[in-house]
């Protein structure tokens, strides 16, 4: 039987551009999802959703967006555990690298499951955005974008929980996009990933969401977009941002202060 460690070096070899290995939620570690673990007997339960037809960390073409893959992925399945949080909390994502090449786009959305994340259909969720960083400025030569402030955190990326936002159990949907194609119709490439999150929160508000099947268009300006043009400025695609969404620094977070397994329910 092989073990973790050998299965993972063996994903390793044909990895192009990373996925997310683990995230830190309030100082907490919380191992995230690897497609090599659907060879591991019994298989880790994670945060993260479970994506065991990314083996080769491919992503999601235009051509696709209408379909449940554009969700949390390749045939994403459920979480089996949550990360207790609050709103305020924040939370960090670790990717295990990331192409200099593909800049682009880094967006956060949630969507309340009403009920458990462990067993809801994804294609009922409806997703309100929370987070959106994209074009920041012209340091670097085709510009210097949120994937840039990634790399240069070594691979880590963080958001925060909205504080207004009412208790329950949630998904939180992470997502690059990469323009390095994008200049030709279906050239974009999506990268969303998933985690469940039990949220207690002393907000209210409900916000009412949109299917993440509806989110973009191939002609969206901010998904045919010419990288290597002369552009000025980037329109960030997707809905509106939540007006609760809140943002946040982007620098090293410090070492987590425990690791955390479990299943953990808003009720």
């Amino acid at each position: 039987m092989f073990s973790i460690i050998t299965i993972l070096g063996l994903v390793s070899t044909v990895a192009a551009h990373g996925i997310i290995t683990s995230i830190v939620a309030d100082g907490v570690f919380y191992q995230g999802y690897n497609p090599s673990y659907q060879y591991i007997t019994p298989a880790p339960v994670t945060v993260g959703w479970k994506t065991p037809g990314n083996l080769q960390n491919a992503f999601i073409s235009p051509s696709a967006y209408a379909t449940t893959d554009i969700i949390c992925h390749i045939g994403a399945l459920n979480a089996q555990t949550e990360a207790p949080v609050k709103g305020g909390s924040k939370i960090t994502f670790q990717w295990n690298t990331w192409p200099t090449s593909h800049k682009g786009p880094i967006i956060e959305y949630l969507a309340n499951c009403n009920g458990p994340c462990e067993t809801v259909d994804k294609a009922t969720l409806k997703w309100f955005k929370i987070s959106e960083v994209a074009f920041i400025n012209k340091s670097l030569t085709n510009g210097y974008w949120g994937t840039d402030q990634l790399i240069a955190n070594n691979f880590t990326w963080t958001t925060v929980i909205p504080t207004t936002i009412e208790s329950g159990n949630y998904v939180l949907r992470h997502e690059i996009i990469g323009l390095h194609a994008a200049g030709q119709t279906n050239g974009a490439q999506n990268y969303p990933q998933c985690v469940n999150l039990a949220i207690k929160s002393t907000g209210t508000d409900k916000p009412a969401g949109v299917l993440a099947t509806t989110f973009y268009k191939a002609s969206d300006p901010g998904i045919l977009f010419d990288l290597y043009g002369a552009w000025t400025s980037y329109p960030i695609p997707g809905p509106a941002k939540y007006t609760g969404g809140l943002s946040v620094s982007q620098t090293m977070i410090a070492k987590p202060t425990a690791t955390a397994t479990g299943v953990y329910t808003v009720s």
